[in-house]
């Protein structure tokens, strides 16, 4: 067999396609020569993945786990077949490789991997706790990692779960780092989720003192703790989901001006056209949540005649592991806000 970088090796349904697309790729963890065996600890599940399979299971843990058993026995990874969506694991680097040459990477190494579950081989010998609230599952489990896998080794001056939570989602802040310029307005929906915070901390420290970031919350308590936190400059009540309700909350939020970019971190259906309507033409829109359609976004956006700038949300951009990271260090209301909620 050829092996290949990006672990087309492994798929088995349909034949020609990349893992991530895959219906079914091969969990044996007899691995290849250029791949990284893990000893799993634990999965963060994609916020939009979880949250579809806690409401489909009623919040009951057993039929969550079967659910997720029953997602990585028929698929070989863990991606949720509603929302596509998978997440990413820590664990230990157990072997590597011999075609492999990663000088700063050795077997005993506690890892993040920086990509998707949706496209990791991936085997559950026992699921031994769920995290219900941050979207967390304790395992017994491995997992390979291709060539082309990203990585981060677990900081030294932070605890394993508070790097967790930050790099589960480190694609967001670190994009709005490129995207966010002096004096934009930004909102960003979601402000009150992990991503969220993180997004309000790095576009306050790039707006300036004549930008304004604005987070769209669903809970007071959320409210004001990015409000007291100064994690944006005003916060504002509203359901993603009812597009004319976020129309005008958030324009009367922004002196009446529609913005330059809005981010789209929630974790539910149907919130297309809150990201777009308050957003200016020649506006850049920034769906990052994986609950999003394109589908829903571009013809949205077509009939109500909005000439936006429409980006699907990447999870990886340069350094955006170390970007995150650094948000945690810089701000010691942010990072005890993370140890409090998400550890």
């Amino acid at each position: 067999m050829n092996i290949c970088k990006y672990g087309t090796h492994r798929v088995i349904e349909p034949k020609g396609v990349l893992p991530q697309a895959a219906l079914k790729i091969s969990n044996d963890m007899n691995m290849y020569s250029n791949e990284i065996l893990i000893d799993v600890q634990s999965l963060n599940i994609d916020s939009a993945s979880f949250t579809q399979i806690r409401t489909a299971a009623k919040d009951n843990q057993d039929e969550i786990k079967a659910k997720i058993l029953e997602i990585v026995n028929s698929r070989g990874k863990m991606q949720n077949p509603v929302t596509g969506s998978g997440g990413m694991l820590i664990g230990t680097i157990a072997k590597i490789g011999d075609k492999l040459s990663i000088p700063d990477l050795k077997v005993g190494d506690k890892i993040a991997t920086l990509v998707s579950l949706s496209l990791t081989p991936l085997k559950i010998n026992s699921i031994n706790a769920i995290h219900m609230e941050i979207d967390r599952v304790d395992v017994d489990a491995q997992a390979i990692l291709f060539e082309t896998g990203i990585y981060a080794k677990l900081p030294k001056d932070m605890t394993e779960a508070l790097a967790l939570a930050a790099l589960d989602v480190a694609g967001a802040p670190a994009q709005t780092a490129k995207l966010v310029k002096p004096g934009d307005s930004v909102l960003i929906l979601g402000g009150g989720g992990k991503s969220g915070m993180l997004c309000c901390n790095e576009a306050m420290k790039r707006v300036g003192p004549t930008g304004n970031v604005v987070a769209l919350c669903v809970l007071e308590e959320d409210k004001e703790k990015l409000e007291v936190n100064g994690l944006c400059h005003k916060a504002i009540i509203a359901d993603a989901t009812k597009s004319m309700e976020v129309l005008e909350k958030a324009l009367a939020a922004n002196d009446g001006h529609e913005y330059d970019i809005s981010f789209n971190v929630v974790n539910v259906e149907n919130t297309e056209m809150s990201s777009i309507l308050p957003v200016k033409n020649g506006g850049i829109v920034y769906l990052f949540s994986m609950a999003t359609s394109f589908t829903k976004a571009a013809l949205g956006a077509e009939g109500v005649g909005k000439d936006v700038t429409m980006i699907v949300g990447n999870g990886y951009t340069k350094d955006h592991a170390e970007i995150t990271l650094a948000q945690l260090r810089e701000n010691p209301k942010l990072r005890e806000i993370f140890e409090n909620k998400y550890i």
